[in-house]
């Protein structure tokens, strides 16, 4: 519990501290115009209050992934703690507000084309093609899923669900984003957090004991622990709770919304440490709740590693028939939301690159259609194979983004090296897990990790040579640079 407590307390004081020291790094200034006004287009552009922006960017960024996230690296001990509070703070948090403000100081930009904007041009016309087909999956994914839960639910045909969760993806997409998605995520954010409450209240006055983080317990705790060692394969699958990628393509949602640019502190900074907590909770309540991290993997062998059926499993125990409905807006509704709010990040994306304005519905059904029909198409697919991948391009996005946030800084003289080391140890672990990892190349440890470092060390080189021209241009005058 010791542990546990620590870490929450770290969690909740970094947003006083360095959450602040990032403001003053990013000079947050209250009195620039936002997108919102500058750009308002009643669409996508347009002002909504701070606690909306807050709990929209919480369910963009969360959905699922700091439950079934934090349950599945529970499995790893109670390292995975540290991994939650360290990373969340240093990394997750420093990366969404870094993503966040870049957006609200370039005019609500999206993902790829502040990546271009830093790291060139071919950077980003291969971040346009990847991010827009991983918002496409996941939109597919996150349409197959729920419908499928909702069959075995109410006997109804999966089909049937596919459509019904697909009109309500165009209807989130196409509308305003004060329509639907600002008067329901509100709520289905306040119910994440219900939850998660519950749990922790659980976890404080309940007869569960949470393992400390000790010399004893400092190993990992999985049964295949060889073929998925702790570094780096912990990094990968607690991404949400830490830090992950697809935040920095949902971030230019809401800094299309937020009023002020103080308010990036509590709606970008806050929501990730908010994730952080809750995936905390669950790391704790998953280790706690079989009665320690051996009692989970062997559960969680026995049931296929179902992170939904572990869920189930704990809020209806924990807390009764409340927590069978809370549970069950964790499994359905949350990636029902991440579904669709990775629709209307594509549509973003691709209006941007195309440079179409959105305030017209003609136009964004111009974009809109055949994104869905590839969504669609891609549920009538055996995409199992390409979602494998999907953790490692996930965290893989994250590492370009610090990237990205590194070069911002060192051509402006700032300190770079809070996002310069993230960046570096984030390439590592991107880089050893695919060499080591089964979906990979499956070399040993010693050699993936030892292939990984060299790689790694060249990517800094480069990247320091690249920043050091960018710096000199920037100071010359070159204009792509400009603010």
């Amino acid at each position: 519990m010791i542990t546990f407590i620590l870490c929450l307390g770290l969690l909740i004081g970094s947003y006083f501290t360095y959450g602040k020291y990032l403001e003053r790094l990013f000079e947050a200034d209250p009195s620039c115009e936002t997108p919102c006004k500058t750009h308002y287009d009643g669409v996508d552009y347009l002002p909504m209050p701070m606690w909306k922006t807050f709990l929209i960017q919480l369910l963009n960024i969360a959905g699922l992934g700091p439950i079934f996230g934090a349950l599945l690296g529970a499995m790893y001990g109670p390292v995975a703690f540290l991994w939650i509070t360290l990373g969340g703070i240093f990394i997750g948090a420093m990366h969404d507000y870094a993503s966040g403000m870049l957006s609200l100081k370039m005019q609500g930009l999206s993902f790829p084309e502040i990546v271009g904007h830093y790291l060139g041009l071919p950077v980003k016309q291969i971040m346009r093609g990847i991010t827009l087909f991983l918002m496409v999956l996941v939109g597919a994914v996150f349409l197959v899923g729920p419908a499928g839960i909702l069959h075995t639910m109410t006997s109804l045909s999966q089909n049937l669900w596919v459509w019904v969760i697909l009109i309500y993806y165009i209807l989130a997409t196409l509308l305003p984003i004060d329509k639907i998605i600002g008067r329901f995520y509100p709520i289905f954010g306040a119910a994440l957090f219900i939850m998660a409450l519950g749990i922790l209240g659980v976890l404080f006055f309940g007869p569960y004991a949470i393992p400390e983080l000790s010399p004893e317990n400092w190993r990992n705790f999985k049964t295949d622990a060889e073929l998925f060692p702790i570094f780096p394969t912990l990094f990968i699958t607690i991404a949400c709770g830490a830090v992950s990628g697809f935040h920095a393509t949902q971030s230019p949602l809401m800094a299309r919304c937020v009023t002020n640019q103080r308010q990036g502190r509590p709606v970008f900074f806050g929501a990730m440490i908010a994730e952080s907590i809750i995936a905390m909770i669950w790391a704790a309540i998953g280790m706690a709740f079989w009665g320690g991290t051996p009692e989970l993997n062997a559960i969680m062998a026995e049931q296929g590693n179902n992170a939904a059926w572990a869920v189930n499993e704990i809020t209806n125990t924990t807390l009764g028939r409340v927590g069978a409905i809370l549970a069950l807006l964790g499994v359905v509704v949350a990636p029902i939301t991440s579904g669709d709010s990775a629709f209307r990040c594509a549509r973003l994306i691709a209006a941007d690159f195309l440079h179409l304005e959105q305030r017209s519905i003609k136009k964004r059904l111009y974009i809109s259609i055949p994104l869905f029909i590839a969504g669609f198409a891609i549920t009538l697919m055996q995409f199992d194979v390409v979602w494998k991948y999907f953790a490692w391009l996930n965290q893989t996005l994250a590492t370009i983004c610090l990237w990205t946030v590194a070069v911002y800084l060192y051509i402006h003289r700032k300190n770079c090296i809070i996002a310069l080391l993230p960046a570096i140890f984030m390439t590592l672990v991107i880089c050893t897990y695919i060499l080591i990892a089964p979906e990979g190349l499956h070399f040993s440890f010693s050699t993936g990790f030892g292939i990984a470092l060299v790689l790694t060390i060249g990517v800094w080189a480069l990247a320091y040579w690249y920043m050091r021209l960018r710096r000199t241009r920037f100071e010359a005058g070159v204009s792509e640079l400009a603010d």
